[in-house]
């Protein structure tokens, strides 16, 4: 047998590194060698771009390959093939004829993990090519021993279009012509070793079937025309540290349905206008998404994600999703969406054992694997995984126009014993529990952020005490922009559900954060976490009888967007939900029309109105000269007072009654005499409260609390009120 046709039943099996090298065209005698392996054909011939045909003739002992010479025909010309298959006649052009669409470069920065438009160079990307019209497939499977790219346009068959291995750096390529958008497709992939071939969604795909189907798809990204550069242009200095951000979060699939047609999820279009409007009557600045990426199963919430370079089909096209971006931008609302680098599932059709071995993750579970979620940790320390995952933020950024990502688990990356009991994790080089791979690849992350996507928000849900995570990387910091305040809502959230008789016990839940509140760039979350898994909604955590139960969560509110920090309510707490966070079902919408819960509703409109408008609230959010206590003692009253302070704007007095009792004549230092106006009272009939606060009152010259002068108050019960000089 010849060195051919060894080479040939090779490629015959799918475990040939160079389907180029055997196929395809090549010079001889004067005209076109011609190759091809099309299983399962009666008859190929051949057709020049001058129109002379050759019939193919099949090789002996080979079934499936077939061989001729086009006399006139020419190298790298673009011929053409006409497959039959008894009755039917296929005509194509031949990918093997066809120059790879990679270059040494491209491989090069590939494999430094130094392509950060890595989008533009794997996956499925649609071109025209050598003239021809098609779709380059290119994915990284270094370990395999064969691959394919099987889908719509070759009857999902492995045989027709083997793909090439581009020397050591592990990519595997091939030209199809004819394929464009829409085609659905995946990669068979053939294991080192006589394992059976399996099938994998591309990891760069840019577009998915809708969940349960699984299968990538054609996108081209290049259709949709943006009219948002105004907002660009402006989001730098929106994003300042001294200007208010107050996020809207939203779990999309279930924030509204559409009860007329089944109870669905609206789609992106559809949820554009509402959302927007929504943001308006409620003053946010700025929407986050529960993750977008395509994910296999809906009860994650998007949480465990199969296709980190593709919105969701569930809400419609891409494009889709960039209007609703696009619009929001131009009604002046900022898109923020959850990121996931913490974590993946391993349901067979995704990242997990991509090529057959631990490609993506550590082959170690307890360095790969996730004990709580069942899920799969990425390995940090390869170049190639980096790479794919600070490429996939910048994709966001960058195609999207997103204007930040919150990055969910991070404590769980930046320690190897996260949730794992002694034995079940393995200590870094030094001996310590620090992930010393996800430490670098998090400062690699923020800082190409920084450099590349200037003015877009980097948010970390850290919820452990690990320093400087919101310091840039050049001072020694992780580099993110902001950090959730995970202790603040712990502790605060903890004082308001109990008893106001027992609240004086705890006084120090609210005091303990201003300790700290200055150390990170911090956002205060009352996130989706708070209000699942039995945890109960806001208005249900909250003590005593219904009326109560409201002039608690008022005065929660009321306290939030005084603190120093910017903020974050997750959906349904401004409507005052009952029920906890059902993900399967619809806000109740229906609640607005109650009175109380209305004005709960307009009541956090007030409050954004107010974080805008008062400089004092939301300049010094991150410096603590923009803070200072006047009362943190009176535990036995369950009151708090402290000021808000800006260079060149009016200061702001918050004093919380947080007891059921009102109080009368309680005096409060403040730092200048004259008339002193009531910004807010979260008591006032028009929330939903007694209306029994204080009107506008006047400071006397009697020195307290360390301040110059004071005000003697009316302070309702369960209360916060803003005061500032008049």
């Amino acid at each position: 047998m010849s060195d051919v046709d060894e080479q040939l039943r090779q490629l015959s099996a799918l475990r040939h590194p160079d389907p180029h090298a055997l196929l395809g065209g090549r010079a001889d005698r004067g005209g076109l060698f011609i190759r091809v392996m099309r299983p399962e054909a009666t008859a190929v011939s051949a057709i020049s771009v001058g129109g002379e045909q050759a019939e193919l003739k099949p090789r002996p002992g080979l079934p499936g390959i077939f061989e001729g010479r086009l006399e006139r025909g020419r190298p790298g010309e673009a011929y053409r093939l006409r497959v039959h298959y008894g009755n039917q006649t296929h005509e194509l052009h031949d990918p093997y004829s066809f120059l790879p669409t990679l270059g040494e470069q491209d491989l090069h920065f590939l494999g430094e993990g130094r392509h950060h438009r890595l989008w533009e160079r794997l996956g499925a990307r649609p071109l025209i090519h050598q003239g021809i019209g098609g779709t380059a497939f290119a994915v990284w499977a270094p370990n395999a021993a064969g691959l394919s790219v099987v889908g719509d346009f070759n009857g999902w068959d492995g045989r027709l279009h083997p793909m090439r291995s581009l020397g050591s750096s592990g990519i595997w390529e091939l030209f199809v012509p004819d394929v464009g958008e829409g085609a659905r497709y995946k990669f068979e992939i053939r294991p080192q070793g006589s394992g059976p071939p399996f099938l994998k969604a591309d990891p760069l795909a840019t577009r998915t079937e809708t969940p349960p189907l699984t299968a990538s798809v054609v996108h081209e990204l290049s259709h949709y025309k943006w009219s948002d550069q105004a907002w660009l242009s402006a989001r730098p200095a929106a994003h300042s540290a001294d200007r208010p951000l107050s996020i809207y979060e939203v779990h999309l699939p279930s924030w509204r349905k559409v009860p007329e047609e089944g109870n669905r999820s609206l789609t992106y279009r559809e949820a554009a206008p509402l959302l927007a409007d929504h943001l308006e009557r409620h003053g946010f600045t700025h929407l986050e998404l529960l993750p977008i990426a395509e994910h296999p199963f809906g009860g994650s919430w998007g949480y465990q994600v199969s296709a980190y370079f593709a919105p969701t089909a569930r809400h419609g096209h891409p494009d889709d999703f960039r209007y609703l971006v696009d619009h929001l931008h131009q009604r002046g609302f900022g898109v923020l969406v959850d990121w996931v680098p913490g974590h993946f599932p391993r349901d067979a059709f995704a990242l997990g054992r991509f090529d057959g071995t631990a490609l993506y993750e550590h082959d170690d579970p307890r360095l790969g694997a996730h004990p709580d979620w069942g899920t799969l940790i990425f390995n940090f320390g390869r170049n190639e995984v980096r790479n794919f995952l600070i490429a996939n933020a910048l994709f966001w950024l960058d195609q999207y126009h997103l204007d930040g990502l919150r990055v969910d688990a991070v404590a769980s990356m930046l320690y190897r014993d996260y949730s794992r009991r002694e034995g079940e994790w393995v200590p870094n080089m030094y001996g310590g529990r620090e992930n010393l791979e996800a430490i670098s690849f998090l400062k690699e992350l923020n800082a190409t952020i920084a450099q590349r996507a200037p003015g877009t928000l980097m948010i970390a849900e850290e919820s452990t005490a690990w320093p400087a995570v919101s310091r840039p990387t050049h001072e020694g910091g992780l580099g993110f922009s902001n950090k959730w305040n995970m202790g603040w809502m712990h502790d605060t959230l903890s004082y308001f559900e109990r008893d106001p008789v027992f609240r004086k016990h705890h006084h120090h839940q609210l005091t303990f954060g201003l300790l700290y509140a200055f150390s990170e760039r911090f956002v205060l979350p009352l996130s989706h976490d708070e209000v699942v898994h039995g945890k109960r909604s806001l208005l249900s955590k909250m003590p005593g009888d219904d009326w109560q139960r409201f002039a608690n969560l008022r005065a929660l509110y009321g306290w939030m967007w005084a603190h120093p920090g910017k903020k974050l309510l997750f959906m349904g707490g401004e409507l005052g939900q009952w029920h906890e966070w059902n993900h399967e079902a619809s806000l109740d919408w229906h609640l607005l029309e109650s009175p109380r819960h209305g004005a709960l509703a307009a009541l956090v409109g007030k409050l954004n109105a107010l974080l805008k408008s008062e400089r004092a609230l939301h300049t010094n959010d991150f410096d603590g000269r923009g803070f200072h206590w006047v009362q943190a003692d009176a535990g036995d009253f369950n009151v708090y007072a402290f000021l808000r302070k800006a260079d060149g704007a009016r200061p702001v007095l918050c004093v919380a009654n947080l007891s059921p009792m009102v109080r009368e004549g309680y005096r409060v230092g403040v730092p200048q005499g004259g008339r002193w106006d009531v910004l807010l009272d979260t008591d006032q009939r028009e929330w939903g409260g007694s209306g029994a606060g204080p009107g506008t009152t006047w400071a006397e010259g009697v020195a307290w609390d360390g301040q110059p002068a004071s005000l003697q108050l009316r302070l309702p019960p369960l209360s916060v009120l803003w005061l500032t000089p008049g």
